[in-house]
């Protein structure tokens, strides 16, 4: 396999990884918080109203967050070193994705609040999990030359 061919694989992986882990997140917290109908455009509603008693607001944030989470880890599992590259793509695509299925660009400042910390737990998470991992595969830079 060519370097690109590999990235695209990997790129490909994270993304089944993603939503499959979205979907099944969802179907938890709609089961926990007794919502009766599942919406299959849950991962790209960014158009609910934030409100902190209403339980389909709460089902998104929470789901949003833990997969986020979650996704961190098992991209590590992946990549290895490379969690925050394919997090950053993963989370670019989500948003083109999120932009066309809901045919207008997400605009609400709760949505990309959620977003920027599902990322930034996604990226910690993964990269320490990584680092934990494969500490003695990783790539230093070297920076003698500062």
């Amino acid at each position: 396999f060519s370097l690109l061919q590999v990235v695209l694989v990997n790129l490909l992986i994270c993304m089944v990884v993603f939503y499959t882990v979205y979907y099944v997140v969802l179907s938890v917290c709609f089961a926990v918080f007794k919502i009766k109908m599942l919406d299959g455009l849950a991962p790209f509603d960014f158009k609910t109203n934030p409100s902190w008693i209403n339980p389909y607001y709460l089902v998104l944030v929470i789901s949003l967050e833990i997969t986020f989470f979650i996704c961190g880890l098992l991209f590590a599992l992946v990549v290895e070193e490379w969690v925050w590259d394919y997090a950053v793509t993963v989370t670019i695509i989500h948003i083109i994705i999120t932009s066309v299925v809901m045919s207008e660009f997400p605009l609400t400042l709760h949505w990309w609040l959620a977003l920027g910390s599902g990322v930034i737990s996604m990226i910690c998470g993964g990269q320490i999990l990584s680092y934990c991992l494969f500490k003695d595969n990783f790539i230093y830079p070297v920076l003698d030359d500062f």
